[in-house]
């Protein structure tokens, strides 16, 4: 079963049971994805480390010469 059709049938239920429906699919990812990136900050920030930057610090050095 797809995660489409679990949630059509969860709402289903939840109509038929006089409850709201559940949240679709995906309407929260972002907020998760939010949260994951500010956990790693502040873990990175009680460890000590760089909070970040790394791969901009990376890309801003260009291609490295070839020799």
């Amino acid at each position: 079963m797809s995660i489409t059709q679990q949630y059509l049938l969860d709402a289903y239920r939840a109509g038929q049971h006089g409850e709201p429906a559940p949240p679709a699919p995906g309407t929260h990812d972002a907020r998760v994805v939010r949260q994951w990136r500010d956990e790693r900050r502040f873990r990175a920030v009680l460890a000590g480390r760089p909070v970040g930057g790394r791969l901009r610090r990376a890309l801003g050095r260009g291609p490295r010469p070839t020799r």
